[in-house]
């Protein structure tokens, strides 16, 4: 069977994977219509205002993507039942949270918004499709997509494939633009084949064809789980061990050089920090472990349940830190955040190691006092709320949110970074610490400071693993 060439796409979900992708996606393969819908109004009319900072999505260089090709062949829009009847290919690309109920409660994902997705393009569509999976999924899910799209609709043959995403937040255009690998999974029969090679031929469009790589179905899927799990892994593994160069005094930046520099390992996902957050590596493994526990093989999931509790105990171990580094006590103390997003270079801050530090000095009753570039004060108390922290009323009365950090960190008892802005590095330390109370505590829970230059300011500094 002959691949299909695509003229049509459709992508349910606009947000953190499916925008930047469709819009990249419109940019590189103008003689594509690429429509992204959504059953959010809201977000549909950011993505169409005219202010173009106005996106709600913040990312480096999406603005000039947008730019360059919406209203020519990249559309949003809220008509889902149109978008899926006109395309030829539609990628699922909805929330996957863990549940929070039921069967798996904490670490299933939950699937029912893909459930929803699969049922709505059986519904609505007449002629035969290409379906996407974009959306991180559980091994085997393409199964029970095949299943409701089967048995929902007569007359249309439906091609499930899988088409997992490795996009980093703050990188992603780039990560678009010259992405590592493009990993496309389908059935292995006749028309799978056809399928796969219909999106492979997409994808040509700008990437060359030796990086896009064709595998089964199941594992597809489950590469993207195993992806995230190796890195958060990585991430979990150094913050283990700067623990241990604190009690020792070794200095943990300068053993990641020194096991970095091995080739075998190599040095990327070996900064101690405050903690890994985002949208996926928690979530992916919670998931990897569930399926685990699925399958009977429960000595695998205790593996890698360890990296979620590692990631854990270093978020408490930070806060603690803070306690008792002011004389175990911070109540009605200020202490100054810079950063909430999980990482530089987004506005996203779903699972960031600042929501839990925040929420333990706010249970502890101190004043919690944030400057982060593109995060909004309402974002941040809906963060501690959701996380358990307080009522929004309880919350609002600890929390005080400014425009610039020179403001966060007046008369502040002690200053702790939680997200590696740039522009922290670029700070008057100095003045900070003149505006301080005495002794002026520093935590840098990124390491992103040079730790002789803020020693000789006079700041007495907590740098995570640096033998404090």
């Amino acid at each position: 069977m002959e691949a299909k060439k695509i003229r049509s796409i459709c992508c349910i979900g606009a947000g953190y994977v499916g925008g930047p992708t469709m819009a990249v996606i419109a940019q590189k393969c103008p003689h594509i219509n690429v429509h992204v819908v959504d059953i959010n109004p809201q977000r549909i009319a950011d993505w169409n205002s005219d202010n173009l900072d106005e996106l709600p999505i913040y990312e480096p260089g999406l603005s000039e993507v947008v730019k360059d090709a919406r209203g020519r062949n990249l559309f949003f829009s809220t008509d889902i039942s149109k978008g899926i009847a006109e395309a030829e290919m539609i990628f699922i690309s909805v929330n996957t949270p863990t549940k929070t109920y039921g069967v798996g409660k904490g670490m299933a994902a939950d699937l029912k918004y893909v459930e929803l997705c699969a049922r709505q393009i059986a519904n609505e569509a007449t002629e035969d499709k290409i379906v996407v999976e974009k959306s991180t999924l559980p091994v085997r899910t393409a199964e029970s997509i095949k299943t409701i799209l089967e048995a929902n609709t007569t007359g249309v043959n439906f091609e499930v494939l899988s088409n997992p995403e490795f996009l980093a937040e703050g990188t992603a255009v780039q990560d678009l633009h010259n992405p590592d690998r493009v990993l496309i999974g389908g059935d292995q029969d006749e028309s799978g084949l056809a399928a796969i090679e219909s999106l492979t031929e997409v994808y040509a469009n700008w990437v060359p064809r030796e990086q896009i790589v064709q595998t089964r179905l199941w594992s597809s899927e489950l590469s993207k789980l195993t992806a995230n799990a190796f890195l958060a892994q990585r991430i979990s593994s150094i913050n283990s061990v700067s623990a241990l160069c604190e009690k020792t005094g070794a200095d943990v930046d300068e053993i990641a050089r020194a096991i970095g520099s091995d080739s075998r390992i190599g040095p990327k996902f070996l900064k101690a920090s405050v903690g890994f957050g985002g949208s996926c590596f928690q979530k992916d493994i919670l998931n990897l472990v569930y399926l685990c526990h699925h399958f009977g093989l429960p000595e695998v999931a205790d593996y890698w349940e360890q990296v979620v509790k590692i990631n854990d105990y270093q978020k408490k171990r930070f806060a603690k830190q803070i306690i008792d580094s002011l004389f175990n006590t911070v109540s009605g103390k200020k202490i100054a955040m810079l950063g909430w997003a999980f990482k530089k270079d987004t506005n996203d801050t779903r699972e960031s190691a600042a929501i839990y530090v925040a929420g333990e000095l706010i249970q502890d009753l101190a004043e919690v006092h944030v400057y982060d570039p593109k995060v909004t004060e309402q974002q941040m108390i809906n963060d501690l709320v959701y996380a358990g922290f307080g009522t929004e009323e309880e919350v609002s009365k600890l929390l005080f949110v400014y425009g610039n950090a020179y403001d966060a960190t007046n008369n502040a008892h002690a200053v702790s970074i939680i997200t590696e802005w740039d522009e922290f590095k670029e700070l008057d330390w100095k003045k900070i610490y003149n505006q301080m109370f005495k002794p002026a505590f520093l935590f840098d829970g990124r390491n992103i400071l040079d730790r002789k230059k803020i020693n000789e300011i006079g700041f007495d500094l907590r740098s995570i693993g640096k033998g404090l």
